[in-house]
């Protein structure tokens, strides 16, 4: 059921600032606090919205791989929750009609990559085969998934919650940091307490990392939402192969489409992905056929409709 426009705002307000506190929303909205809490609790216990803690790969030392497993229709499911409840997995869909699971794993080490990726799917019952796409560059997504499906508050309203932008400094994760992004995975406004307990830190300290991780880039807080809370109630990964010398033109030109996610390049014989999302399937078939068919450089494409969403923002799994 697509959301009413109160509801709109406030979540355009949790992708702004993920940890703003109810009392500023509502002054933003100019609603009570009531209000927002009210209709935060009913969105999260519906499990239609979830705040979450993710890391910028490239400034904390890990690499993000896009994965395609090919498998039996009777086994996807199976698999797409086992992948589920590994804390290193995240956005793991079942598509193509229950032939293909896409899922993102995010490691530290060629040690932690290969234990999935060589050894434990390849051997995994009914799996047909596994390939593995390394990203390489975003050209829209992350922190800034979200706002164009939204459109809900004025630019007056955004720019009163907007903090400074990210200064992009690499940093290297403590265990206790890991801590720290653990419990934030699970609620990305989990208390100064929640946080303390979770790392052994005084609130002060947890409250002082978690402010330098955010200004300094290596986190954000990104927004689980199901799709037709947004009004788009299709979604479909769209693998493209596009000559090198047209990847940039073609990436920045998808991050443009207002049905787009998002875009990256990746290795791999289609070296740009992108995750769409169209109000129907008639929606999705004009978007094909329209903004991304005037795309000439794109030489190949694989549309994987989504059919069931499993996993999203390293959410882990029970």
């Amino acid at each position: 059921m697509e959301s009413d426009i109160i509801d709109r705002r406030l979540i355009h307000a949790l992708q702004i600032d993920g940890r703003a506190p109810f009392s500023k929303i509502a002054e933003v909205l100019g609603v009570s606090d009531q209000t927002v809490a009210r209709r935060y609790r009913r969105l999260t216990s519906g499990g239609r919205l979830r705040v979450v803690g993710q890391t910028v790969p490239r400034l904390v030392g890990e690499v993000r791989w896009y994965v395609r497993v090919r498998c039996r229709p009777d086994v996807a499911l199976a698999v797409a929750e086992a992948l589920a409840r590994r804390p290193d997995t995240s956005f793991i869909m079942v598509t193509s009609g229950g032939t293909e699971i896409n899922f993102v794993v995010q490691s530290r080490t060629d040690r932690d990559r290969d234990a999935l990726l060589l050894q434990k799917l390849p051997r995994t019952p009914r799996v047909d085969s596994v390939s593995a796409h390394c990203l390489l560059h975003v050209y829209y997504g992350g922190a800034h998934e979200h706002p164009r499906f939204l459109a809900a508050l004025t630019e007056e309203q955004a720019a009163a919650l907007r903090g400074p932008e990210p200064t992009g400094t690499p940093v290297e994760l403590s265990p206790q940091d890991d801590l720290l992004l653990g419990e934030l995975t699970r609620d990305g406004r989990a208390t100064l307490a929640e946080l303390a307990a979770a790392t052994g830190w005084s609130e002060t300290s947890a409250g002082r990392r978690l402010d330098a991780l955010l200004s300094g880039g290596a986190l954000y807080l990104d927004l689980d939402v199901d799709s037709h809370v947004l009004g788009r109630g299709t979604q479909a990964r769209l693998w493209m192969s596009v000559p090198p010398a047209e990847q940039d033109a073609v990436g920045d030109a998808l991050a443009a489409h207002e049905e787009v996610a998002f875009v990256a390049a990746t290795t791999g014989p289609s070296n740009l992905v992108a995750a769409v999302a169209c109000r129907d399937v008639f929606g999705l078939h004009e978007y094909i056929t329209g903004p991304l068919g005037r795309l000439r450089a794109i030489q190949h494409l694989e549309t994987a409709p989504v059919i069931r969403s499993v996993k999203g923002a390293a959410m882990i799994m029970p």
